[in-house]
């Protein structure tokens, strides 16, 4: 603080001012409460003191003077009166004042913004996030600290491991035949059981304890995402205050509300719509809030006006609409103004409507008969238009004769945040956006309606057609339908439809990064996300993917082979979890049975084509469970193979003799050879 003085009470006083307003703001909409109340007290008490200690005496009266207006309505009997809230603003105005001396020069201000009569919003990582971020990294260390002990049973099974191999390498007798003492291999079946007992323990302890960090990392990672970008609520308080002081300076009653302020972006975006954004709520007021409480009356509206600001994600866009339940824009005064502009602009067609309303976004013209404070020049429409192009979106209007007007900004984000559901086809994982998903259903062959050229299901007792992702990820591919077995239902802007996957993978909070130039995508994908090991996932445009489905022809429609039911025996979760995705990827259906007895129930249950079994399990071992199945009469002829680490010629002869059809070794392990014998034994 040598070189610094105010270097922490910049920060101090920015979050306390911020939340003054907001809860001055409160104050005003709601009935008094003494809590309320009490809330803003502190906070200017507090704000008070850190200012006498750096010596900010203005900032210090100013605070005082709140104290004085606010403390007699201490207890909340009384409602607060207009004229006292607007001095509590003022002196909120002075303190941001005095606070944006001591602080450093951010740069030219964004178009459209008038530094003197709004503060400027300060867009940095919120504290909530900042302490996420910790908690992870501190449980991370502490959960790689625990993981260490095991390293030393790593060290104690490479010992057991020398000792055995020392013990087998035993002499031989001067003929050349082993030794006929059977000690050595007693003590080799000893110290092999010891170090068998020690890499199982190993397997459990490390296999929870990188579970733990993974998980704690991706929350970290997640926490660290989310500090790069900006929820947009940062804007609703400066918006709100726009609203209020227009409305004040014009005699309107106007009551302002925010929607989506859980949608974070990239503060770049922000830092440019901000301007866009004030202008629209400004246009709202002065333009499109009746002048009289009388003429919202007799258009039977509640005397308040509403000016709303929604701010919603959908893929790579984001939009910023500013609302109001106005008089609607008065459509032959533009008309009026465009002719006397020199614009040619044609009479009666409706179909004029947008092209009025494109040449307002323009700029320079204005339906108002006076240049004022607030209105009259023509620009604040331009202001948006020029935050579209800036960004690389795009302005629109709507509106409504009586009932109102709505603008919207509609950008792509360079990064943006938010839920998505990740589904799986043909080894491709994808991310959708959560908003856009009704629901997911599993997907039977007779529950699909199927014509020449179409599919469809039935949900809700509505008909919505059905799309396959790898047809639409891999147009060469139409020719053989992707045998999905669930489907994710979607909502865009065209209506509903269907999407069939292979999986669902379950829910993240992704952040989207924008494909590079030089990757073109087929128009379904609308960015990336990158998962824990920084290998890109593709993020789905959910509008063109159900206007696909909508409008999908596929005459070379075929019926999808049925899938070869396999059941997988394994008491390590590594293990099974491992086989089953190399079985899924080849296209086979994969059910799991952590025990012999297990997998027992499970075959008498169902029928499976093949048993992938390993010997050593708690309980039941392998031989034994390929015993059962060869005594029972239903099940002896449904072929076994054994995937085990024990590989003398011992075991492997008594899998053969047991009636397992193949024996691997984990060691010698090929994915290849597996899925070789596989199909020759279910063909």
């Amino acid at each position: 603080m040598t070189k610094d003085r105010y270097k922490y009470f910049r920060v101090e006083a920015r979050d306390i001012l911020d939340q003054l307003g907001q809860s001055v703001l409160d104050l005003e909409k709601g009935e008094p409460a003494p809590d309320a109340v009490a809330r803003v007290l502190r906070l200017a008490h507090t704000l008070k003191g850190a200012a006498r200690v750096v010596k900010q005496r203005e900032i210090a009266d100013h605070s005082h003077a709140m104290e004085d207006a606010l403390t007699p309505f201490r207890d909340g009997s009384d409602r607060i009166p207009r004229d006292r809230i607007d001095v509590l603003l003022t002196q909120l105005d002075d303190i941001g004042k005095q606070l944006a001396l001591l602080t450093p020069s951010p740069g030219d201000a964004p178009t459209g913004i008038d530094t003197s009569e709004q503060p400027i919003p300060v867009f940095r990582p919120a504290s909530d996030d900042l302490d996420a971020l910790l908690e992870g990294v501190v449980e991370a260390h502490v959960q790689l600290s625990a993981a260490r002990p095991s390293l030393i049973q790593v060290e104690h099974a490479r010992r057991l491991i020398d000792l055995v191999v020392s013990q087998l390498a035993r002499p031989r007798d001067a003929d050349g035949s082993k030794a006929r003492d059977d000690a050595p291999h007693e003590k080799a079946r000893s110290l092999a059981d010891d170090l068998r007992t020690t890499l199982n323990l190993l397997e459990r302890d490390l296999t929870y304890g990188v579970d733990r960090i993974d998980r704690e990392l991706r929350q970290v990672r997640e926490a660290a995402e989310r500090l790069r970008l900006t929820p947009a609520s940062a804007l609703f308080t400066f918006l709100e205050r726009a609203v209020r002081d227009v409305a004040k300076t014009l005699g309107k009653d106007v009551v302002f509300t925010a929607h989506g302020g859980d949608v974070r972006v990239d503060p770049y975006v922000l830092t440019v719509v901000q301007g866009a954004l004030l202008q629209m709520v400004r246009n709202a007021v002065a333009h499109g809030i009746e002048d009289a409480p009388a003429q919202r009356s007799a258009a039977g509206k509640p005397l308040e006006g509403r000016v709303t600001v929604r701010v919603s994600q959908r893929a790579h866009l984001v939009w910023f609409e500013c609302s109001d339940d106005g008089r609607g824009i008065d459509l032959d005064a533009v008309r009026r103004m465009a002719r006397l502009k020199g614009l040619s602009v044609e009479t009666g067609a409706t179909g004029q409507v947008e092209d009025l309303l494109r040449l307002l976004l323009k700029g320079g013209l204005s339906t108002s008969g006076t240049v004022t404070e607030m209105s009259g020049r023509g620009i604040g429409l331009d202001v948006v238009r020029e935050a579209a192009e800036r960004l690389g979106g795009q302005a629109a209007m709507r509106t409504d004769a009586g009932v109102g007007t709505t603008v919207e900004l509609v950008v792509p984000v360079s990064l943006t945040s938010f839920q998505a559901l990740l589904v799986e086809t043909a080894g491709t994982t994808a991310a959708i956006p959560l908003d856009a998903v009704r629901g997911t259903v599993r997907l039977a062959r007779n529950e699909i309606v199927r014509t020449e050229t179409t599919e469809s299901i039935i949900v809700d007792g509505q008909s919505i057609p059905l799309g396959s992702l790898q047809q639409r990820l891999s147009p060469q591919a139409s020719s053989r339908t992707s045998p999905y077995s669930s489907a994710v239902i979607l909502n865009g802007r065209t209506g509903a439809a269907a999407l069939g996957v292979d999986r669902i993978l379950g829910t993240a909070s992704v952040v989207m990064r924008p494909l590079p130039d030089l990757a073109p995508a087929t128009p379904i994908v609308a960015g990336v996300v990158l998962d824990a090991e920084g290998d890109p996932r593709i993020v789905l445009d959910a509008d063109r993917l159900v206007e696909d489905a909508q409008q999908c022809n596929d005459p070379t429609f075929h019926e999808p082979p049925p899938r070869v039911p396999v059941l997988v025996v394994d008491d390590s979760l590594t293990t099974r979890m491992l086989e089953r995705s190399i079985l899924e990827s080849a296209g086979y259906d994969v059910d799991l049975a952590g025990s012999g007895e297990e997998a027992l129930d499970k075959a008498r249950a169902s029928r499976y084509a093949l048993f992938l079994v390993d010997v050593e399990m708690p309980g039941m071992d392998g031989f034994t469970f390929i015993e059962h199945l060869r005594a029972d009469a239903q099940l002896r002829d449904t072929p076994a193979i054994l995937v085990t680490s024990r590989m003398s010629p011992e075991d492997q002869q008594r899998g053969r003799a047991v009636g397992a059809q193949a024996y691997i070794v984990k060691s010698d392990f090929d994915q290849g050879l597996l899925l070789e014998r596989i199909r020759a034994l279910v063909s």
